[in-house]
């Protein structure tokens, strides 16, 4: 579990402060970094001590893979 709120954090900070995804797939698949990984970081710091957080940090992610790009 560890691991995985580790990757997470990882992920999230990367998204969140360079603006892009590392790797083919994330690259591809996620269209807005920035919010895809404040919401990562939302859901991983959260927890699931509190459950309205978490819930925001999913959506955020959800909402980094749907929006489009401002360009």
């Amino acid at each position: 579990m560890f691991t995985l709120w580790l990757v997470g954090v990882v992920l999230g900070i990367h998204g969140l402060l360079l603006g892009r995804m590392p790797g083919r797939w994330l690259q591809r698949s996620v269209r807005r970094p920035r919010v895809w990984g404040t919401g990562a970081l939302l859901a991983a710091f959260s927890g699931f001590n509190y459950p309205t957080v978490t819930v925001i940090g999913v959506g955020l992610v959800a909402l980094g893979h749907v929006m489009k790009p401002s360009r």
